[in-house]
């Protein structure tokens, strides 16, 4: 059986999931012989398909693949009505989404869901989706091209304990830069960020796509530093979480929900254009043009999908972060948390 779902007319045929999209290249060897096995599984035999609530962000560009996914067929191919459920743009709210039946499967940034997972929320993490979707970016005017030059600088983010604030905290602690005392942050509405550093009220701005790299393109501004690269290089920036109950009850529909993400992220990498028309035709977001969502989902890292032992390490290693800044207590074992909150449905 062809487990991909019939493409757009204009697009050639992918193959299936492959294993190195489902590993991401990073430490695959303990997962290799499991996912010979998941690989071997055939899809849909169940004539009445499982219905399952993904939680997805509908204003992050970065999520795009999934609509496109659905409307595609990625996951009925695979014996699933998967029907999106638009939790907001707050981490902590999909993460009790999930923990509370509002949806069964969500997809979110890591570093949002590290400290509720660690309270104890019915929640495990199952695979990682790709890197990027954020940015620090300053004016050509203000001589900034490197991290290590915000020190005593003014930073303007959306939300003074948001996500974008929490990521490049950790990108400043790496480079010796304390983020509470070494610069100072200011909250802004998002739309007006790059006003702000025109206005010179703000030396650098960390933003969330895909209004950041939207910002990015206007003459006058670069960017010097983002998810993918320095601290985030090869690391995982969204992440799929499973409810603890269906995880528990039925793995295999899980199973099957993320192996369609993962293989709609595999054709996003190498279809952009079309995922961007859909989104852009589709939900109309505010702010961004298609030649600019063409080039940001072309830049996304979405063949790294990182399960298994691959994404235990990362957890660890974003914990480990998250004790730098003080998010999480010193004294945390990072790995052993990290294999707490995750779980391997490939097995």
């Amino acid at each position: 059986m062809d487990d991909h779902p019939d493409p757009p007319a204009s697009a050639p045929r992918e193959s299936g999931i492959s294993r190195r999209a489902i590993l991401g290249g990073v430490g695959a060897a303990g997962l290799a012989g499991s996912l010979a096995i998941a690989g071997t599984r055939a899809f849909g035999q169940s004539s009445a398909p499982k219905t399952v609530s993904l939680a997805w962000t509908q204003g992050a560009a970065c999520h795009s693949p999934l609509a496109f996914g659905v409307a595609h067929g990625f996951f009925a191919k695979r014996g699933v009505d998967v029907v999106l459920y638009n939790q907001g743009d707050i981490g902590q709210t999909l993460i009790q989404a999930l923990a509370t039946d509002k949806a069964d499967i969500g997809i979110g940034l890591l570093l949002d869901w590290l400290k509720p997972l660690e309270q104890g929320f019915d929640v495990k993490l199952v695979s990682g989706t790709h890197g990027g979707c954020q940015r620090i970016i300053t004016t050509v005017a203000s001589g900034i091209t490197q991290v290590s030059q915000l020190k005593g600088k003014t930073i303007a983010v959306a939300e003074i304990a948001g996500p974008s604030k929490l990521a490049f905290s950790v990108t400043l602690a790496r480079s010796g830069i304390d983020p509470d005392q070494d610069v100072t942050w200011r909250a802004y509405p998002g739309e007006l960020l790059a006003a702000v550093l025109k206005r010179k009220d703000a030396d650098a701005m960390a933003h969330l796509d895909p209004q950041a790299f939207a910002f990015s393109r206007q003459p006058g501004f670069q960017e010097i530093a983002n998810t993918e690269t320095g601290v985030y290089k090869d690391r995982v920036c969204c992440v799929i979480g499973a409810n603890g109950h269906l995880l528990r009850t039925d793995k295999d529909t899980v199973r099957r929900v993320v192996e369609g993400v993962i293989d709609i992220h595999e054709y996003a990498a190498n279809h952009p254009d079309q995922v961007a028309k859909y989104y852009i035709d589709t939900y109309h977001p505010p702010g961004i043009k298609l030649a600019d969502l063409t080039a940001l989902l072309g830049q996304l890292t979405y063949h790294h999908h990182p399960a298994g032992e691959a994404l235990i390490e990362e957890i660890k290693l974003s914990y480990d972060d998250m004790k730098l800044i003080k998010v999480i207590r010193p004294h945390v074992n990072s790995e052993k948390l990290a294999r707490e909150v995750s779980a391997n449905v490939f097995v």
